[in-house]
């Protein structure tokens, strides 16, 4: 049976995050326009950095930072970040960024994940469209970038996923 273009392009993420540093969780992350894939990116510490992976140890799972919380400490640039650094916005824009996360012990993909609040409005500001995110091997949720436009967290000061 042919997979569902959606699928495949989540597999396709999927793919890219098996070379994510993160110790706690790893996410990859692939923009695609007009069934072009424009960029790829996974976590990992900024280029010259030592990864997370080669020092043994996440800041924010020493000190027991929430998921969704307190990104300033942590060492990576997430998938969605990289893929945008690396991608044009006029490539960018009216896209769609297609995210799967999966635990770094586990392997089981992350509950209810979404783009962190600092990874939201580097997509907004990007001119994607969509992001998609895989909820398990089949399900998966579309997320409108326009709805982070009007409901804007930062304001109500809620953060986390």
């Amino acid at each position: 049976m042919r997979t569902d273009k959606i699928n495949y392009y989540l597999d396709i993420a999927e793919t890219v995050l098996e070379r994510g540093t993160c110790i706690r969780r790893n996410f990859g992350a692939i923009i695609v326009k007009n069934d072009v894939i424009i960029s790829t990116g996974y976590v990992g510490a900024p280029r010259g950095r030592k990864n997370c992976s080669d020092l043994g140890v996440c800041v924010r799972e020493t000190l027991k930072v929430p998921r969704g919380e307190r990104y300033e400490l942590c060492r990576s640039v997430h998938a969605e970040q990289n893929a945008i650094i690396h991608a044009r916005r006029e490539d960018m824009l009216g896209s769609t960024l297609y995210l799967v996360g999966k635990d770094a012990k586990t392997g089981e993909y992350v509950e209810n994940a979404s783009a962190c609040s600092m990874c939201k409005r580097m997509i907004i500001n990007a001119g994607i469209d969509q992001v998609i995110i895989r909820n398990n091997k089949e399900k998966y949720t579309v997320v409108e970038v326009d709805d982070w436009v009007m409901n804007d967290e930062s304001v109500s000061g809620v953060f986390g996923y």
